[in-house]
């Protein structure tokens, strides 16, 4: 069964070198999921703490079991949204997300929430969707499934794809030498077209346009989903499409000078 990072595992590499989290520092996960990130940053933080943050209850539950699996104690998950839930104060040196940030319903008084509980000068790293149409795997499978939609709950997984709004969204929450850096590696949907048929159907954008055809033509639909898999599949990788994505890093505000 494909999994989330099985599909990212190339963006994950790129995260961790990035975040350079050292030992003894604080790490706050915004989005963690199944955490591998939020391991890898407990790993690599220790004797330090590290926080994961999700909405999603279901997959807390699976990050603590992969967790205590791998005896890792140096870390604690919280169920929450990240835009609103109360940390403490000037905790962390190191905020990361992989993909885990673009879902703010109010991003600004989301990233200030963050940025509050950072200490001063901290970092921030996160992976996030450059636009909708410079990733090949949106494109193709939206053309497969008769073009995009945008999911009932309103969720957008493109909605920091241009830096320049990013940029002042990242400013007005209170962070500076805000930087995107250029990320393009491929993502990983299985072994082959079957596996890979059943991984995107779970996309919340295919879900939402497939279940809005009629029978018939959700059974076309999905044979196109199908042959545009397998037409991305080779022997030697998988079902693999390119992407592209931004690093964005940042620092937290340094308080004003007294006087």
């Amino acid at each position: 069964m494909v999994t989330y990072d099985d599909e990212l595992r190339a963006h994950n590499e790129r995260l961790r070198s990035a975040a350079a989290i050292r030992s003894g520092e604080d790490v706050l996960d915004i989005g963690c999921g199944a955490s591998q990130s939020t391991r890898d940053a407990a790993l690599a933080a220790a004797p330090g703490r590290v926080l994961g943050v999700d909405v999603s209850a279901r997959a807390l539950e699976r990050a603590r079991e992969l967790s205590a699996a791998q005896n890792i104690a140096n870390l604690t998950y919280e169920h929450g949204d990240a835009q609103v839930h109360p940390f403490a104060p000037g905790r962390f040196d190191v905020a990361v997300s992989r993909f885990g940030m673009m879902f703010f319903s109010d991003p600004v008084a989301a990233f200030a929430n963050i940025a509050r509980a950072l200490r001063p000068h901290a970092r921030l790293v996160t992976l996030v969707w450059q636009r909708r149409e410079d990733n090949e795997w949106a494109v193709a499978l939206g053309r497969a499934v008769g073009g995009p939609v945008q999911p009932a709950d309103g969720l957008d997984a493109f909605s920091l794809g241009e830096p320049r709004v990013t940029g002042r969204i990242l400013a007005r929450g209170g962070f500076e030498d805000i930087r995107f850096d250029d990320v393009q590696e491929p993502v990983w949907y299985g072994n082959d077209a079957s596996a890979a048929l059943a991984w995107v159907r779970g996309f919340s954008d295919v879900a939402e346009a497939l279940g809005r055809l009629d029978p018939g033509a959700r059974e076309h639909a999905i044979e196109r989903l199908r042959e545009t898999l397998g037409a991305h599949w080779s022997a030697e990788k998988g079902v693999v499409f390119d992407s592209r994505a931004w690093l964005v890093t940042a620092r937290a505000e340094r308080p004003p000078a007294p006087g």
